[in-house]
């Protein structure tokens, strides 16, 4: 009986050891082939430094409730894999621990990272999560149309005017704005249009009466509007109409790269017979830091994500794990799904543009695939990538993201720009009104 119970102890400390993580990592990248590269990549890190990883994939929806359960439980993960959204909030409610992502940054080096990505995960002098990846919304124009009629690009409010009055013809809308307000594709590329021109619609502890910057703001964007086709428009028809080619201008995010180049077949370019030509690719390119008149330096509306070491952590190991996947794994990081993740740390000592030029290598496509750099010049993707220099977002600075995110879910913005667009108020009840909705939160 002796016997049998040693051989039973032993086999239950060999399953119990071969079960055992050294490290839990959540992460919301759930997709199978996405949750395979990152198995991948645990295995890699487990080579590397004997330091075990059980990848846990948890949907975004339930990310916030999840890590709340978790911390009151004391039962965090180390790592986590999360958005913009839950940075600083977690860092209040002591759920991450922002001295050990702080030193991650510092040890990686905080200048080889795009400056926007720290600047909104900052707490006082310290960054509370580490950059991992991130894009920006883009005026995607087309650069041939541009250049045939003497246009410069379009970076500002000025320069999109003037390309609207130039390339509008009975053929040709100037531009497809976003105009169907119960579409967030609405609410996101209207803070982008506002970001530019400086509008902020919050401050520490509440909201920011709006004046002269959001009146030539609500202009401008009535101009785009005016230009447009009439109707209920988002992402949908402004995709379908530069594909066409009946527009040259539209604002969209970069997951229209790989479509641009006729690489999915669900999604392709009609501007001429051959649905899978890289044609259309070829005489686009992409502004991302856009500004108007009330704020030359510009901005762009980014959506980041984060590493975060939490407050349950075994911290030292978390740290390794974190290091590796930004620096000798970081081509992988990216490689998940690269058209989406743009790289927020741009390179290392020995080569600042390092990750830059390993990213634009990589494989983009669904039905097809090929690499940016055989889609896009080195001018396009640098530039692609600068927009994270300037990332923005209303309510990160202040603390008060999830104001801001309240008032844009509630798509008044959304209601009152319409409202003018359609003729039905003028700019200044408009500002008005939005003033007054502001006010209730």
């Amino acid at each position: 009986m002796s016997k049998i119970i040693k051989i039973l102890s032993i086999l239950a400390l060999f399953i119990s050891s071969a079960s055992y993580a050294d490290i839990k990592f959540w992460t919301t990248e759930v997709q199978p082939a996405r949750m395979e590269k990152q198995e991948a990549m645990a295995k890699s890190f487990e080579a590397k430094t004997g330091i075990k990883v059980e990848v846990i994939p948890i949907e975004e929806k339930d990310l916030g409730t999840r890590a709340t359960a978790a911390a009151a439980a004391g039962d965090l993960p180390d790592v986590i894999y999360h958005t913009l959204q839950y940075v600083l909030p977690w860092a209040e409610a002591g759920i991450l621990d922002v001295d050990a992502n702080n030193d991650v940054v510092k040890a990686l080096g905080k200048k080889t990272f795009a400056p926007g990505a720290l600047k909104m995960a900052k707490k006082g002098s310290k960054i509370a999560a580490v950059p991992v990846d991130g894009w920006t919304q883009m005026v995607v124009y087309r650069k041939d149309l541009f250049e045939k009629a003497g246009l410069e690009p379009p970076t500002n409010y000025a320069n999109i005017e003037k390309a609207i009055d130039a390339l509008s013809s009975n053929d040709m809308f100037g531009f497809v704005a976003a105009t169907k307000t119960d579409e967030n594709f609405m609410s996101q590329v209207l803070e982008h249009v506002l970001l530019a021109n400086g509008v902020n619609i919050v401050k520490k502890g509440g909201t920011k009466k709006q004046g002269k910057a959001l009146k030539n703001s609500l202009e401008f964007y009535k101009k785009l509007a005016k230009a447009s086709p009439s109707g209920e428009l988002y992402w949908k028809q402004s995709r379908e109409l530069y594909f066409a080619g009946k527009t040259p201008m539209i604002i969209w995010s970069p997951f229209i790269m790989d479509e641009l180049a006729g690489l999915r077949d669900s999604a392709p370019p009609t501007i001429n017979s051959d649905p899978t030509s890289p044609e259309l690719a070829s005489k686009t390119g992409f502004i991302t830091n856009f500004s108007g008149p009330n704020n030359k330096k510009g901005a762009a509306w980014a959506d980041v994500r984060y590493f975060g070491i939490t407050a349950d952590a075994d911290t030292d190991e978390a740290k390794k794990f974190i290091m590796y996947s930004m620096d000798e794994g970081y081509t992988n990081t990216l490689s998940i799904a690269p058209e989406g993740k743009f790289p927020v740390r741009r390179g290392n000592s020995s080569d600042p543009e390092a990750y830059t030029k390993a990213w634009s290598k990589l494989p983009v496509g669904v039905d097809r695939k090929a690499p940016l750099t055989d889609l896009y010049s080195a001018d396009v993707i640098n530039n692609i990538v600068a927009g994270l220099d300037t990332a923005n977002r209303w309510g990160v600075k202040e603390g008060e993201l999830s104001r801001a995110s309240k008032i844009i879910n509630a798509q008044f913005i959304n209601r009152i720009t319409r409202e003018y667009m359609d003729d039905e108020i003028s700019v200044d009840e408009a500002v008005d009104k939005i003033n007054a909705e502001l006010a209730k939160f």
